[in-house]
């Protein structure tokens, strides 16, 4: 058990556990946070919305670390296989859970649809770079994906602040969570859509002009004649 326990620290030391990954890492671990969080069992239920507003406190730390750790690592030259690695999990580990737990959480206004659409994007997108990075090339965050995180971040909070209330009154002046939620939620169903279209022709004109490529050089090889294998005489 020594020994084994001292080659699990040995490949432990051995990873580049950095300062952005392991920002990458508190989103990871912020999974669960946000799981206690919206259960029923969570003890802070009061009157004055504290759990929606711990949640959404959560998820928001979060979606801030989501940016902060691809900044770090670019201004830090810290980029590693380990951060690659970790970083889409990451994302997909907070998104997934949260429209899971919101369509438990708050029917009203998260459709299991919707959270369907939304987690069956994430998982194209994924395979698409997945194949892409097999084939020796990569897939640019497009503009439309990154709208479609700032609005997947605000729908997600409305969702949350919305299971306590309908309105905020600052003042004189309301503000219809309940609308912003439900606007929100469409609109990144819509975005999530046209971005995984986009994203999808991306890389079709890529993998395209890849297996163009391959076709030529095998054209090519096929031309070359075929030299005749060495006749070996026997001795008499």
């Amino acid at each position: 058990m020594a020994v084994l326990a001292a080659s699990a620290l040995r490949r432990l030391a051995l990873l580049d556990v950095n300062l952005p990954n392991s920002i990458t890492l508190t989103r990871i671990a912020s999974v669960p946070l946000l799981i206690w969080a919206l259960s029923p069992r969570f003890p802070l239920q009061g009157a004055h919305g504290e759990q929606e507003i711990i949640a959404s406190a959560i998820f928001i730390l979060a979606s801030i670390t989501d940016g902060l750790d691809g900044y770090l690592a670019r201004r830090r030259g810290q980029i590693t296989t380990l951060g690659m690695l970790l970083d889409p999990l990451a994302d997909k580990l907070m998104v997934t859970t949260a429209f899971i737990l919101l369509v438990a959480y708050n029917p009203r206004v998260m459709h299991p649809w919707i959270a369907v659409l939304v987690i069956g994007r994430e998982f194209l997108v994924s395979g698409l770079r997945s194949i892409a990075s097999s084939e020796g090339f990569t897939i640019q965050a497009s503009e439309l994906g990154k709208l479609k995180t700032v609005i997947q971040i605000v729908s997600v909070v409305a969702a949350i602040l919305n299971h306590r209330w309908d309105y905020w009154h600052f003042g004189w002046f309301p503000i219809g969570v309940h609308l912003i939620a439900v606007t929100a939620i469409y609109w990144m169903a819509i975005i999530s859509i046209i971005s995984a279209v986009d994203y999808f022709i991306g890389f079709w004109k890529k993998i395209d002009h890849v297996s163009g490529r391959r076709r030529r050089r095998s054209s090519v090889l096929s031309r070359k004649k075929r030299e005749p294998a060495p006749t070996i005489s026997s001795p008499s």
